[in-house]
């Protein structure tokens, strides 16, 4: 490839380069990665240093998925007062104070205050991920704009990946005493720091400006939708895809833990390799004395690299096999390997579970994109738009099932929490058998 093949995915037709706004819009997507993967460390944290149940913990979730579902519609309204420049940029802000707030938060040392500085910094991120995607198909030729995305996409994957990396080296391996409380604020505090520092250079560097046109801006009516059963079958899905998501990432750790504990006390399938796992982490990290911080840490680089990293091998995968296989057939295929997994996860343990809990991730990684474009098939341009953000609003799945799947493990048992998950990803089983593709 050449330089100006290269230079052409982000060059205006006057030849001008966006390589630098591309670079800072790519950023936004790396840093609501981070802030999500982040919240999957302290459900497990929260339990342990504020005493709070499993149910509780799953608040953390509530917090900032139902601050997206808040934030959605006036998020949209904000870009178009104050375009969407000035709206990344407030997004950044709010992104920032929030980060900071957690200063104070572990000077209080409750839960309400950390909620509410995670219920902030989703209000910062809903403004983020309205503008980032509409800017990124901007930013270069209309043709090119699928790939660009895709690229942006890429890195808001290796946000999730090394969030738990971060959290797992900064938060359960800092010290147990009178300032466990400080080793939270180290990382919000750093990010805070970054965050502000990217708006600041979203202040100073020139970006073009995305308009709407007369057509779209008096499109409003959202009834015809309701008149496309597939579409309402996806916003189902799609609600269900996030809580299965959301609700897996907050108790990982968790799961992962209570198998760790009973590998420690008796051998069960598969617990050499665990105890291996364990060995290699205490060895990395000798400073790690006390079995829980040791145990917290194996889990939350398991997430990290196994976890997180399949589900980043999974978007690329995908979108490769989609040369070849049909998206209907692929989200087919995959939810019904998710049941199985899930099954496995529900009723196994030892490394087989563990294996089936990180490969859950694989599978799961294609489904939110997939289940977003069949639900758009046989709609027009304005029925698009509208759609788009029902679709994205039903991220609010993410807010239910945390807390449904902590108070069934405080009841029951982590591995009956799992049978949340289970149903939901039956569901997007179900709208896969429904969904019908675009035929060119």
């Amino acid at each position: 490839m050449t330089s100006d093949s290269r230079s052409s995915l982000v060059s205006a037709p006057n030849g001008r380069s966006y390589l630098a706004p591309f670079i800072l819009v790519t950023s936004l997507f790396f840093l609501w990665g981070l802030a999500h993967s982040l919240l999957d460390v302290l459900n497990k944290h929260f339990q342990e240093i504020l005493g709070v149940t499993k149910a509780q913990s799953g608040l953390v979730q509530t917090a900032v998925y139902g601050g997206y579902f808040i934030m959605a519609i006036p998020a949209g309204m904000l870009m178009k007062k104050v375009g969407y420049r000035n709206g990344i940029i407030t997004g950044l802000l709010m992104y920032a104070f929030g980060a900071f707030l957690f200063l104070p938060a572990t000077r209080i040392q409750t839960f309400a205050p950390f909620l509410g500085a995670l219920f902030i910094i989703a209000i910062g991120l809903a403004c983020l991920e309205t503008a980032a995607n509409p800017y990124s198909s901007v930013l270069g030729p209309p043709d090119r704009a699928a790939q660009r995305l895709n690229l942006s996409q890429s890195f808001n994957g290796l946000g999730w990946v090394l969030g738990p990396m971060i959290g797992s080296l900064s938060i359960f391996a800092a010290p147990t005493g009178p300032n466990r409380f400080a080793s939270l604020a180290v990382p919000y505090v750093g990010i805070g720091v970054v965050v502000l520092a990217v708006a600041a250079l979203f202040w100073r560097t020139p970006l073009p400006e995305i308009t709407e046109s007369a057509t779209e801006a008096a499109e409003d009516s959202y009834g015809d939708l309701f008149a496309h059963p597939v579409f309402v079958f996806a916003v189902v899905a799609q609600f269900f895809y996030v809580a299965a998501q959301t609700g897996i990432n907050s108790f990982f750790i968790n799961y992962v833990v209570d198998l760790l504990h009973a590998n420690a006390s008796h051998a069960v399938a598969g617990g050499g390799v665990l105890t291996s796992v364990v060995g290699m982490v205490a060895k990395a990290n000798p400073g790690l004395n006390e079995n829980e911080a040791l145990f917290n840490t194996t889990a939350g680089f398991l997430l990290s690299l196994a976890g997180m990293g399949l589900f980043m091998a999974g978007r690329f995968a995908g979108s490769t096999l989609m040369t070849w296989f049909r998206p209907q057939a692929l989200l087919r295929t995959y939810s019904a390997v998710c049941v199985l997994t899930m099954g496995v996860v529900v009723l196994g343990d030892g490394m087989p579970a563990v294996a089936a809990l990180c490969l859950t991730y694989f599978f799961m990684s294609i489904m939110f994109p997939t289940i977003f474009a069949l639900g758009l098939v046989g709609l027009n341009a304005a029925e698009t738009k509208r759609a788009s953000s029902f679709i994205v609003m039903a991220i609010v799945g993410g807010a239910a099932a945390p807390p449904l799947m902590g108070w069934l493990a405080d009841t029951r048992s982590m591995h009956a929490g799992f049978v949340v998950p289970l149903v939901c990803f039956v569901v997007v089983l179900l709208f896969a058998m429904r969904a019908k593709e675009e035929r060119a």
